[in-house]
């Protein structure tokens, strides 16, 4: 099975990172939304890369596109995301983009975090957490996006084995990415093909034996994969 998502090891060091382009608050962006809001979803995701690593990040780059406005609104996205799981936000750098103007948004989000566990652990099995969703979706079906802070606690809690995000690919090819059988297939009252958007499902790996005790944490919507 892959080891990590979308992340590169430096030693200990583990980085992660996420954008968003044509979102945000511009008058030609695709889709209309807070920049804070935008930074969160980038944000999100890269931290759940982070887990998916066995890691936990220590700093924050934010690579601002949009101009010298979006940078505060940026940062509170990012600590709102820390602010969910009720941890303090790591220490934010970056830069912003001033000598041109842009017609659209566009941030990155990259995270920097230490590997503080072994997240390959091969004997449970595999569900789904949470809905794919994508776009408009995000912000108005949001109480099925799978829950950080309910993530947080149960993999805290020794209950989650492997964590790995869902993005624009859909459920099966990251499924066929974990397992790297790019000819499995998978049954699912999910559309299995369809982006997930900011990673708004994620593919958990959890022992049989502690199933109920997660489901206590993560509710109903876990799924198992068949």
């Amino acid at each position: 099975m892959t080891a990590y998502r979308n992340a590169i090891q430096l030693g200990d060091w583990i980085v992660t990172t996420d954008n968003s382009g044509g979102i945000g608050e511009k008058t030609d962006d695709l889709v209309a939304v807070p920049d804070r809001i935008t930074a969160r979803f980038a944000t999100r995701v890269a931290l759940l890369e982070q887990w998916a690593a066995g890691a936990e990040p220590e700093a924050v780059l934010l690579h601002n596109f949009s101009g010298d406005a979006s940078w505060d609104r940026y940062c509170d996205g990012i600590r709102d995301v820390f602010d969910e799981i009720g941890v303090v936000s790591p220490p934010i750098s970056g830069s912003s983009e001033t000598n041109m103007s842009l017609s659209q948004s566009a941030v990155a989000i990259t995270l920097m975090g230490r590997q503080t566990f072994d997240s390959n652990v091969l004997d449970g099995i595999w569900y789904t957490y949470g809905t794919p969703l994508v776009g408009e979706e995000v912000l108005t079906r949001e109480s099925e996006i799978a829950s950080l802070a309910s993530l947080d606690k149960a993999r805290r809690n020794g209950l989650i084995q492997r964590i790995w995000p869902v993005g624009s690919s859909g459920i099966l090819a990251e499924w066929q990415a974990v397992t790297g059988d790019t000819t499995c297939v998978m049954a699912s009252p999910l559309d299995v093909t369809c982006s997930a958007g900011p990673s708004t499902v994620v593919l958990l790996q959890i022992n049989p034996s502690q199933l109920a005790e997660t489901n206590h944490i993560l509710g109903t919507s876990l799924r198992a994969l068949e």
